[in-house]
């Protein structure tokens, strides 16, 4: 079977690498929906939302990942005697975006080198630069498992490469012991630290610090804008008609089409119990801008996803307010433990992030790309542990903290 034919029959169903180990079958799902939500969740316990069957499900039934968007869905599915041991969002991509960790060089150089770098295969959640887990399985051995299977598929199928974005650190290890190559990039995440209030916040800073935050709340509030926080299943359709087109504005202002679709959000986003969280801005009645959150719960106290925002007006100070210092003040009023703002973001260290490491994992096949590759990430790797510590002892805050940069915020699924 030629790689073509490998790729068609992966997307469809059935197909395993050649190297199985006895009673062990890699299975591969064309949709999401194929599998039970009950055995997806199950391999995954923990607090974090966007791993969850029915927003992957959503992605896929409202046209956000799908082949004609160059994503198509091939989940992963390890199964032995006792059933369902290990399970994995995965990804054949015939581009790169979406996915934040940005490989765009190596395609190039795999262009020069007379190779296809395209399609490849990606385990991660299509559009959601967040570290948490991608391998939901049932022990360490099935995770570890899974992640010797994983870039044994791709060599199988006859991509370039396999791409596992966003690890947490249980995963990391597991494709690392698996002989992948690791890439580090840095992000800015807010802790609570006990805070009662904002203000409790705010007096852990520095004077200078805290004096430029009250002026970017003041600038917005003389503004005139008010905001509420609302729940996705708390808002009409015509509501959320209002949020897309915010949500939409920021794409078109970059002449891109938005990766979500209105149909995701009124699907997902308003089912019962959701996990998103609206931060709305209005302009006496009109709503003028949104953040589009998620919430992860737990025992220990939850994280608070941000992953969108949109304004239809341009305000001083507007999207700080938005994006970050309500976020903020929720985590507080909620008892969340954490704030993950989004990817990249240096401008967030001077309002009370603090710089965290990230972590991905990769396969590729063709040899000449595969050394440089790992030589260029042993480069980075260095220099980007260089750039946390350095910037951990920049923070704002009054008296030095203890910054952890290599703690992602989702817990591992255990």
């Amino acid at each position: 079977m030629g790689a073509a034919r490998r790729r068609r029959a992966a997307a469809d169903g059935a197909l395993t690498p050649p190297d199985q180990r006895a009673r062990v079958q890699l299975r591969q799902l064309g949709s999401i929906a194929a599998l039970p939500a009950a055995e997806w969740n199950a391999l995954y316990p923990g607090d974090y939302p966007l791993v969850r069957h029915d927003f992957l499900d959503a992605l896929e039934q409202h046209g956000c990942a799908t082949p004609d968007t160059g994503w198509t869905p091939c989940h992963a599915v390890l199964e032995d005697e006792s059933g369902v041991a290990a399970v994995a969002p995965l990804y054949l991509k015939t581009h790169s975006y979406g996915e934040f960790v940005f490989d765009f060089s190596w395609a190039e150089a795999s262009h020069r080198i007379r190779q296809s770098y395209y399609p490849k295969l990606v385990s991660t959640i299509p559009f959601t630069p967040s570290a948490g887990p991608r391998i939901g399985a049932r022990d360490a051995a099935a995770r570890s498992e899974m992640a010797r299977l994983l870039p044994a598929l791709a060599k199988h199928l006859g991509v370039s490469s396999f791409h596992g974005l966003f690890l947490d650190r249980d995963d990391n290890a597991a494709f690392a012991s698996a002989g992948c190559i690791e890439r580090n990039d840095v992000q800015f995440h807010w802790r609570n630290r006990g805070y009662t209030d904002f203000a409790a916040f705010l007096a852990t800073l520095t004077s200078e610090k805290r004096k430029k935050i009250l002026r970017e709340r003041r600038r917005v509030a003389e503004a005139g804008l008010r905001f509420e926080w609302r729940r996705g299943d708390e808002l009409s359709e015509a509501q959320w008609m209002q949020v897309y087109a915010l949500y939409a504005n920021t794409y078109e202002e970059h002449g891109r089409p938005p990766y979500l679709s209105l149909e995701f959000f009124l699907d997902y986003a308003r089912k019962a119990a959701t996990p998103v969280r609206l931060i709305l801005a209005y302009a006496e009645r009109s709503m003028v801008a949104v953040a589009i959150t998620l919430v992860g719960e737990s025992a220990s106290g939850g994280t608070l996803y941000g992953r969108h925002w949109g304004a239809a007006d341009r305000y001083h100070s507007l999207h700080f307010e938005t994006c970050y210092y309500q976020g903020i003040e929720f985590c507080i009023r909620e008892g969340l433990q954490h704030f993950d703002a989004g990817a990249q973001g240096e401008h967030k260290l001077s309002r009370g992030f603090e710089p965290v490491i990230t972590h991905s994992q990769h396969w590729i096949s063709d040899a000449r790309l595969r050394g440089a590759v790992a030589h260029a990430m042993r480069e980075e790797r260095a220099w980007v542990a260089q750039r946390g510590t350095i910037l951990g002892s920049h923070t704002p805050f009054k008296q030095q903290i203890d910054v952890d940069v290599d703690v992602e915020t989702a817990p591992s699924d255990g």
